[in-house]
């Protein structure tokens, strides 16, 4: 029998996919016909499931229901020219249809209803083309056609495409034309991304963090995909802690092994991925004063505040380092407590970070 689970990142698991509340407070937001948030910024750690989000939310809209209700789904990339991607994807989709123009241009110049070759011609009339004046128009026609377009970028960062394209976005919500966008990003490059002058708008969108799975639904998924009790489903779901990656993982090793070895050893080979796979790569992204606060709390499952900030004292800044490690999605905290919210995080700073 096949795996169900996959720890393969960024691929939607085909069975074992758990829906959260923030896949369904951005769907729900779309189903209106003037939805009140054009913007949506996903965040999370890495392994939290951001991308999957994203795919989900793009993979909902592009269902036959909501392509008659005039939703258009379009995937960029932000490692390319997203404009001239966005022009592409509307003529292959034969979105546009308009005859072509006196200026050639490349892929994007059938696109915009220019008939012609990579690069821009020489003719005279090619230096007033303008690739933004030409998106501009096409906005105006789908939205008076009552059609709505949701873009979805995975990964952004302040990179010069990224800046060109909300540069450009944020004029076209200032036209009031229907367009969407919904993007992922770890929370530091979400956070130089709005702090870009003039991107005002992308600043003041709607966050959305990634939170941690259900556990009542991790237990019952458990259960059903890997034949085990419900104890025992409880037990596995615990050791996760939500993180999807660890729950995808621990799936795939217990769906694999669970017979023919110990549970300890499973373990071990749980932590063994998530050190090499998602803890390192955290650990290196983290600011010295962050990686201070969780040495600090990684003895124990939680601390109260009161006590982290006296060990804190050296440091300083403490409210600065807790509140990052709140937003990347690294600490957790209850009430007037504190703590590590990946599953065997502290062990992996022991082991291998001091």
């Amino acid at each position: 029998m096949q795996n169900p689970f996959t720890t393969t990142f960024s691929k939607v698991p085909n069975y074992t996919y758990i829906p959260t509340e923030q896949e369904m407070e951005i769907i729900d937001n779309f189903r209106y016909d003037n939805p009140s948030e054009s913007v949506y910024k996903i965040t999370g750690v890495r392994g939290s499931g951001k991308t999957v989000l994203l795919a989900k939310i793009e993979e909902e809209l592009s269902s036959d229901d909501w392509k008659k209700e005039g939703w258009i789904v379009c995937r960029l990339t932000p490692a390319r020219d997203m404009l001239k991607q966005l022009a592409s994807f509307m003529y292959k989709e034969k979105i546009i249809k308009d005859k072509p123009k006196s200026v050639s241009m490349n892929v994007s110049g059938s696109v915009l209803g220019a008939g012609g070759s990579i690069g821009v011609t020489k003719e005279k009339n090619s230096e007033f083309f303008d690739i933004g004046v030409e998106l501009d128009d096409m906005l105006a026609k789908l939205t008076s056609q009552g059609k709505k377009i949701l873009i979805g970028i995975d990964e952004v960062s302040k990179t010069p495409d990224m800046i060109v394209f909300a540069s450009e976005y944020g004029k076209w919500l200032r036209a009031g034309y229907s367009i969407y966008l919904v993007c992922t990003g770890l929370y530091e490059n979400i956070e130089q991304l709005s702090n870009v002058k003039n991107l005002t708008f992308f600043r003041r969108a709607t966050t959305i963090k990634t939170a941690p799975l259900n556990n009542i639904k991790m237990s019952e998924m458990y259960k059903d995909k890997l034949n085990v009790d419900l104890s025992k489903a409880k037990e596995l779901a615990a050791i996760t802690k939500g993180y999807p990656y660890a729950f995808q993982e621990l799936g795939v090793l217990y769906f694999r092994n669970g017979d023919k070895e110990e549970f300890e050893d499973i373990v071990g080979q749980l932590k063994s991925e998530l050190y090499a796979y998602a803890y390192e790569k955290i650990w290196e992204e983290m600011s010295e004063g962050d990686r201070e606060l969780a040495i600090l709390i990684r003895n124990k499952s939680e601390y109260k505040r009161d006590e982290v900030m006296k060990m804190m004292e050296k440091v300083g800044n403490y409210s600065v380092y807790r509140d990052r490690l709140i937003k990347r999605g690294i600490v957790n905290t209850r009430h007037s407590y504190i703590g590590l919210a990946l599953p065997y995080f502290g062990e992996y700073i022991k082991e291998y970070c001091i």
